[in-house]
Order: C-alpha cells, then sequence, then structure tokens
C-alpha cells in the first residue's frame, strides 16, 4: 500500500511515532545533560517551563488561534513540540561534533512530529499524508464557465427530481470538483478561492437542475478542508452513485478572507462576510451554473465555526437558506467571549450584536418555514452542549429541526459523518427525493 494512505489516527503509525518521539525526546534531553556544561543543567528545565509560558499563555492566550480555549492534550503536545525543537536548538553550541549537532536537530524535527500527530489524531483534520498534502499533490483544475445552454430537466412544484430524472446515456460516474473565484463584488470581502462540487446529473446532456447546498468550513481553516479532510467528492458520488447521478451541487466559498482571520460571517467592522454570502456568492452561482434558484431550495451547512455561521445566516436569509446543517457550532458567533466580540465587531453597540446574534432573533422571530439538523460529539464538552441550547431555541421559534449526537469530539470523526448521515435528509428538502 502506498505510504501516503497510510493512517495517521489509526493503526500502528501513530503509535510508533509517538513511541519515537518520547524515546527520541529523553535521548536528546540526556545528551544535552551529559554536554559537560554546568548551566546547561540549569537551561533544560528553565526551557521546559519556558514552554509551558509559551504554549499556555502567549499561544492560547495572546495569539488565541481559536476563539474558545485550546483543549488540554492539545496544549500539552504544544508544548511538547516546542520543548523539543527548543532544546535541540539551545544546544547547538554546546555539542563538539557536527554529526551530534545534526542529530539533535534530527531528534527535535521527530518530537516535533510526534507531538503534532497527536494533535492531529485529536481533530483528525489529516487521517493520511494524502490528505495532507492533498492541496499540493491534487491540485483542483479552474473553472472556466460550463455551457449553460445544456437542455435541463426540472421538476414542478412539489415534484421530486428522481420522479423526472432518467440518467442520459453518457452520463459520467463521478462528480468532478473544481477551484473557484468568487469575488465580492457589492461587499467587497477579501475571499480566498473557494471550491465547487458538480455531481454526474449535472455534468450530463440534459443535465437535471439541482438544488444548491453551501459548506462553509472551520476557524482557522479554508475552503479546502472540505475537499480533503471531509472527503466531499468521494462522499457525493457515492450519494449519487444510489440516485441515478443526482445530488446537490456543492458551492464551497471562503467566508473567512484569510487563514486566521474570524469576520463572524457578519456585516461588521471585521468585514462584509454576511453580505458576501448572501449576495456575491449566490449572484455568482445563478450567473456561472444552471441551478435551481435560491428561493427553490438551498440549503446551507458546517462544522464548528461553520456550523455557527449556518444558523446565523438561516436566521438572517431564512428564504435563501430555509435549510441547515449545524454541526458543532456555537451558541452564538465569538472573538472569545461576548463583550470583546461587541467590542471589536461593533464598536461596543450591543444592539447591533443582537440584530445579528441568532439566539436573540430566534427568541423574537419565528421561523415555521425552516428546517435543520444539529449535530455534536458526544465527547465534545465545549460545543455540544451550545448545540443543544441551539436546537431548543430554533424549535421554539418555530423551526422543524432535530438533534443528533454522534460518537467523538470535535473532530472530523463528528464532522464528516455529520454531513454524510443527513445527506438523505437534505435530498428529501431541497427535492431531490420525496
Amino acid at each position: 500500500m502506498n505510504p501516503l494512505y497510510w493512517s495517521l489516527v489509526n493503526g500502528p503509525l501513530p503509535v510508533i511515532l509517538l513511541v519515537a518521539g518520547l524515546l527520541v525526546a529523553g535521548l536528546l534531553t540526556l545528551a544535552l545533560l551529559r554536554a559537560g556544561h554546568r548551566w546547561l543543567t540549569a537551561l533544560v528545565p528553565l526551557i521546559v517551563v519556558a514552554m509551558v509560558i509559551v504554549a499556555a499563555v502567549l499561544i492560547d492566550r495572546v495569539w488565541r488561534p481559536f476563539p474558545e480555549a485550546l483543549p488540554v492534550s492539545v496544549l500539552v503536545w504544544t508544548w511538547a513540540g516546542l520543548t523539543g525543537i527548543a532544546l535541540a536548538l539551545a544546544g547547538q553550541p554546546l555539542l563538539r561534533s557536527w554529526r551530534g549537532r545534526i542529530g539533535a536537530v534530527m531528534a527535535g524535527v521527530i518530537v516535533l512530529a510526534a507531538a503534532g500527530n497527536q494533535i492531529n489524531v485529536y481533530y483528525q483534520e489529516f487521517p493520511s499524508l494524502w490528505v495532507a498534502l492533498g492541496p499540493w499533490l491534487d491540485k483542483k483544475p479552474v473553472f472556466t464557465g460550463d455551457n449553460q445552454a445544456a437542455p435541463e430537466v426540472t421538476a414542478g412544484p412539489g415534484q421530486a427530481l428522481t420522479s423526472v430524472w432518467h440518467p442520459p446515456a453518457g452520463m459520467p460516474k463521478a462528480g468532478r470538483v473544481y477551484q473557484v473565484t468568487i469575488a465580492g463584488k457589492v461587499s467587497k470581502f477579501p475571499a480566498r478561492s473557494g471550491f465547487i462540487y458538480l455531481p454526474p446529473a449535472y455534468l450530463s446532456s440534459p443535465r437535471a437542475q439541482l438544488p444548491v447546498l453551501v459548506l462553509l468550513a472551520g476557524q482557522p481553516g479554508d475552503p479546502s478542508q472540505w475537499v480533503y479532510s471531509g472527503g466531499i467528492q468521494q462522499m457525493m458520488d457515492a450519494f449519487a452513485a444510489q440516485h441515478e447521478g443526482l445530488a446537490p451541487v456543492v458551492v464551497m466559498p471562503d467566508d473567512l478572507g484569510g487563514e486566521l482571520a474570524n469576520p463572524l460571517c457578519i456585516d461588521s467592522r471585521l468585514g462584509n462576510a454576511q453580505t458576501y454570502l448572501t449576495t456575491d456568492v449566490p449572484d455568482w452561482v445563478m450567473s456561472h451554473l444552471s441551478v435551481r434558484p435560491p428561493a427553490r431550495g438551498w440549503a446551507i451547512g458546517g462544522f464548528s465555526h461553520g456550523g455557527t455561521c449556518s444558523i446565523q445566516l438561516t436566521t438572517q436569509a431564512p428564504r435563501l437558506f430555509p435549510v441547515f446543517v449545524d454541526i458543532s457550532g456555537q451558541d452564538e458567533p465569538t472573538l472569545g467571549s461576548r463583550q470583546l466580540t461587541i467590542d471589536k465587531a461593533f464598536g461596543g453597540d450591543a444592539a447591533a450584536f443582537a440584530r445579528v446574534n441568532p439566539i436573540d432573533v430566534l427568541s423574537r422571530t419565528r421561523f415555521p418555514g425552516n428546517a435543520g439538523v444539529f449535530v455534536g460529539g458526544a465527547d465534545d464538552h465545549e460545543y455540544t452542549p451550545q448545540q443543544r441550547v441551539m436546537y431548543q431555541a430554533s424549535r421554539q421559534a418555530g423551526m422543524d429541526v432535530t438533534f443528533e449526537e454522534l460518537p467523538g469530539g470535535h473532530s472530523w470523526q463528528v464532522w464528516k459523518a455529520g454531513l454524510q448521515r443527513n445527506l438523505a435528509w437534505l435530498a428529501a428538502r431541497t427535492g431531490i427525493t420525496q
């Protein structure tokens, strides 16, 4: 089997990498202590303590890559990786031979790799090296438009596509994923490249007029997460194979504008992300693709930050996105705390925040025409309780919603399964099936 496909989260490889990292860390520390420099005896524990401060304070509290605090296990492995590298570098002037110096650097790299993979085991972002290297090894073609004059098969009001669709000769067996540029013409939002998935029934002639599923990623992150970690093509192709080539057209836009940016899917001082997603993205879709109009069966979904965005946009644009899948989302958009969010995004205007905060909107507005699914991980003690809060608030606002708890934590074990398990429900809600 190709080593690129060896599992990084299950089986022997992560165990071997962990054992190697622990062993090498011990040998590196021992080698430095034996270097014969008295001050190094004090430097080693100093480095250990300093890396605790770097991980727990500078990274988790000052830099703060996530709005919420990092899980303890992630912090521990972050500390371990940084300590390994720091020890290897600190010992360079004290090691007498070039072999010793190179060996120390290699040891530090192994410790860093082992610690990094333990963080990966927690989130399951990269189940294999192929997924981790996917953006470089598997470049997706750039979408240049299609033949929108192709004849279409459409379903009438109250009619499912499966009742009128018959796969034409020559229909591809698999869909395609393309890279796309969706400019923020109205919003001026600085979006990065996104992706689209076109199912077999779209790539045929005649083609089915299909609904659209907008999928949003996590933060930090980018749309490629759904393509590689989420395996969107394999997931949708499997569904299409069971439904005569029919599946949603999936649009994966960038709602962040940068790897560590967090404009909260709202229009604020941080950028006009809401206008981008509710105006620029639909405008691009309707001008470049032959799909159902937005008022007839569009859906939105996402995980973590993207899940939070899904319930936000359902309450802000209920006719555009009457159907949603919120996987491991939060009970409100946040930069770390409500007050910090209000101050940074709205200049201290709490009323402006309340106008877009979904739980506040749900408390004063009813949405009898909207439907959704909330999905949480059984071991996700940070986000799943918030999912339950949003589920109850949505029910009280008249939405047709369900709550589903799956095995796993705040990881792709839940995020991928959360979408896959609800594809049949999405298809029925968006008019593909009965």
